[in-house]
């Protein structure tokens, strides 16, 4: 099978879930499925329906704060193992899907560069499908990218200052 790199970007939500929902729909088909996710470190409730799947792996790359201007070093070392292992994983060619969560954010937050992502997609084995979220993709990842998703916030309940809800947001 032809592997593709798909794009999900745009200030709107349903980034993650809508990659959240590929890895589940290709670990239903058998496929072998590894989510990277940066910027994030806890108990989510993501993590927990995907440990159910054998085929699925889930790692995170993040400390557990909002990465907001200069990264700490802490940060940026988290983000260098996260690339590290996106990186392990496609040359290894283990996975028929490999998720970059929150990749594009950790370019615009500097944990790894734009060339360093289009990089990634240059390695991507033909059979593996590469997804990468995250608001602010760049130009350049949008242009390489086979399909490109942007999710546009048209009107989000977080402006009437609804907290992220287990289960719906986190």
């Amino acid at each position: 099978m032809k592997g593709y790199v798909q794009v999900y970007t745009g200030n709107g939500k349903g980034k993650t879930t809508a990659s959240l929902g590929l890895a589940i729909r290709a670990a239903g088909a058998g496929l072998r499925v590894y989510i990277v996710q940066f910027l994030k470190k806890g108990d989510y409730s993501e993590i927990k329906a995907l440990s159910k799947f054998e085929n699925i792996t889930v790692e995170q790359y993040g400390l557990g704060s909002f990465v907001r201007g200069n990264p700490s070093q802490e940060d940026k070392a988290a983000g260098a193992l996260g690339y590290q292992k996106l990186c392990d994983l496609l040359k290894n060619n283990e996975h028929d899907l490999v998720i970059a969560e929150e990749g594009n954010v950790a370019v615009t937050c500097n944990l790894f560069s734009e060339n360093e992502l289009l990089a990634l997609i240059d390695m991507k084995p033909d059979n593996v499908e590469l997804v990468i979220t995250g608001r602010g993709a760049s130009k350049a990842v949008i242009d390489k990218a086979d399909l490109v998703t942007e999710m546009k916030e048209i009107k989000h309940y977080y402006k009437q200052g609804v907290k992220a809800r287990v289960g719906i947001e986190k």
